[in-house]
């Protein structure tokens, strides 16, 4: 559904997103009706954000845990950037979180490919600048929450010194940094 949502090929390899038994289209009623609303944005505007979220949704998945703050700061970052209402931000972020954790990380660069062609330089940044947000939604951002940003900031060609620049601003939450901290008796 999210795939077909993006304009991507369905994936038909066992054990990735494909038809379901339940009715022969791979889609519940409830998740038609959800898809529909989607369908009420202008296709560019929803393939951004559906990017956009997806995107969220895999950092916020680093740790294999998509915390309820994260879920809510997603939200909120979606309604604020995206322009929608709250209930439209928590359906985008809702379907975005179980496209995420449903893929076995095929979808990612794939999903990332997608953004660079829609997105501009600084939404580029905005989005790696979210992902980090959302990942110290409990005050650390984790190794491998860090290497998720990481490769998202690589997939959406961000130089190096991009990069650099939107890491110091969570410097201050990176694991390591908390570690060396605690350790040196800083904290």
């Amino acid at each position: 559904m999210f795939r077909r949502f993006l304009g991507l090929p369905e994936l038909t390899t066992p054990g990735t997103l494909g038809p379901s038994a339940r009715d022969g289209s791979g889609e519940s009623e409830s998740v038609r009706r959800l898809v529909a609303r989607l369908d009420a944005l202008p296709p560019d505007r929803a393939r951004f954000l559906a990017c956009f979220a997806y995107t969220l949704a895999r950092a916020a998945n680093a740790d294999s845990d998509m915390s309820a703050d994260e879920t809510a700061l997603m939200e909120q970052i979606v309604a604020a950037d995206g322009g929608l209402s709250a209930e439209q931000a928590a359906f985008v972020v809702r379907l975005a979180e179980a496209q995420a954790g449903d893929v076995n990380g095929n979808d990612d660069f794939l999903v990332t490919r997608e953004f660079l062609e829609v997105s501009t330089r600084d939404e580029r940044v905005a989005l790696v600048r979210a992902c980090l947000t959302v990942e110290a939604a409990d005050g650390t951002i984790t190794a491998e929450e860090s290497a998720v940003a990481n490769e998202v900031a690589n997939e959406l060609q961000l130089n190096s010194e991009e990069t650099a620049v939107l890491r110091a601003e969570f410097a201050d939450r990176m694991s390591a940094l908390q570690a060396l901290r605690k350790t040196a008796g800083l904290t």
